[in-house]
Order: C-alpha cells, then structure tokens, then sequence
C-alpha cells in the first residue's frame, strides 16, 4: 500500500510502497509520538525511511490494492 508522509516545513511529501498493513502504519506513529522518538516505515524493498516523530503533519494511507498483471487487466 502507499502511505504519503506530509512533514512539517518541508514543501514535498514523502511517499512509500509498505507492505504494513494501515493498522501497522498507525500504530507505528501513535508509538513514536507517545515515545517522543523516530517514525519508521520500511518499503517493498528494504529500504528504511526514518522521520521525527514530531515533525510528521499528516499520513496518506492509501487503500491495498492487488494489481492485476496478464492480457485480461483492464
């Protein structure tokens, strides 16, 4: 799924593709924040994006979708 990161005083967001579910996104924020710590995601890919937790305005969670691949794709 795709969770955009809007970030206080930074005028782009940042954008990743998790495997996390919505639940695992939030639950991540809401620890840091109570924490006052680092906000961590991990991609499809491994990478790491690493984020005060203070410093995050806003989370896009975007839906789970399966993305259809073959001549019936429409």
């Amino acid at each position: 799924m795709e969770v955009k990161i809007g970030i206080t005083d930074v005028a782009r967001e940042v954008s990743i593709e998790t495997i996390s579910s919505s639940d695992e996104v939030v639950q991540a924020l809401r620890e840091a924040v109570d924490n006052s710590g680092l906000f961590e995601l991990t991609d499809e890919k491994g990478r790491r994006v690493v984020i005060p937790a203070a410093r995050v305005g806003y989370l896009d969670i975007g839906s789970a979708s399966v993305r259809a691949v073959g001549f019936g794709a429409v």
